[in-house]
């Protein structure tokens, strides 16, 4: 029987940005660095076999084989391997559409092929090598909360799922549309064209450390004030870029005033976006039913989940 790894990995949510690439050399590494939690109960889902040449197909769909080139090359530098993978990769959340599914998947794909090699790689080796096809595929190695550093090649575990009990995350689709721009492709042409990007580095470096010491003593207040301000400028300088990257819709917008009203009426409910139009909340349990009552007063017709800190990847055999 052929062997045959499944690997499952959830997405990783910034709630500190990574936005741009580091340009002093390495694949893929950062320009700022990152604080986020992996989400429990969105998972990619990927089963890796050996092929003649390197084949994934993604919810039923083929995909660029030049997307996955670099990635499954570094994997056979790494592992020393010459073998060949047939890769079947399945989200239960949209694809494309700002709600991290690169990093599911990229960390994913780095178990499931490592495994199949059959050479066992740490976890600081499976975040390295993820990073490689994405970012933000470095943190989902983990669960609970992570740090990917600026210009450092791999992520690490700042607290298990375990950490802060009653942090909630509600994930607002407010369309399952893939957007018009990768986050890839949007990075570059923010560095390339946009006179906010350098700002938004420094500033960002700035931010993280006091981000990461509010998350460490469960200060929400803290922790939501700089997760905003660190989307808000990273969305800016998206905003000046030429042409402008303008990936949210009317509702993105009508979420962001509603917790702003929220908070006005002293709830600690926070927003947080990616490159993609969802809005992304977290809050802890007690403000909770608020948050979903005025999502479902205000907002009937978009669908929502409510997630936790959730596991980091998990693999197993099975054949």
């Amino acid at each position: 029987m052929e062997k045959k790894i499944e690997a499952i990995a959830s997405p990783s949510l910034a709630l500190i940005k990574y936005w741009g690439k580091f340009q002093g050399g390495g694949i893929n590494l950062p320009a700022t660095p990152s604080l986020a939690v992996t989400l429990e109960g969105m998972t990619t889902t990927t089963w890796a076999e050996e092929n003649s040449e390197d084949f994934v197909t993604l919810d039923g769909k083929i995909q660029n084989p030049q997307r996955f080139s670099q990635f499954f090359n570094q994997l056979r530098q790494v592992t020393g391997s010459k073998l060949h993978f047939k890769i079947t990769s399945e989200n239960n959340f949209p694809t494309a559409a700002g709600l991290a599914s690169s990093s599911s998947g990229f960390a994913a794909l780095a178990g499931a092929c490592s495994a199949l090699t059959g050479v066992e790689l740490k976890e600081e080796e499976l975040s390295s090598l993820a990073r490689v096809g994405s970012g933000s595929a470095a943190r989902s190695i983990w669960g609970g909360f992570t740090v990917l550093p600026a210009a450092f090649p791999c992520a690490y575990q700042v607290a298990d799922e375990n950490f802060w009990p009653d942090f909630r995350i509600v994930l607002v689709t407010v369309t399952e549309q893939a957007k018009d721009h990768s986050s890839r492709d949007a990075m570059e042409h923010t560095r390339l064209t946009s006179p906010y990007y350098s700002q938004w580095v420094k500033d960002a470096a700035q931010i993280f450390p006091q981000a990461l010491e509010a998350l460490r003593g469960k200060d929400l207040t803290l922790l939501g004030h700089f997760a905003r301000l660190s989307y808000l400028r990273m969305f800016s300088s998206m905003f000046a870029a030429d042409d402008p990257l303008i990936y949210w819709l009317p509702e993105s917008l009508g979420l962001i005033r509603m917790a702003e009203d929220l908070r006005r009426e002293g709830l600690e409910i926070w927003e947080t976006m990616d490159a993609g139009p969802q809005v992304k909340f977290f809050c802890t349990t007690k403000e909770l039913p608020v948050l979903e009552k005025a999502l479902k007063t205000l907002f009937p017709q978009l669908p929502f989940r409510v997630s936790k800190p959730g596991p980091g990847l998990r693999i197993r055999r099975i054949s």
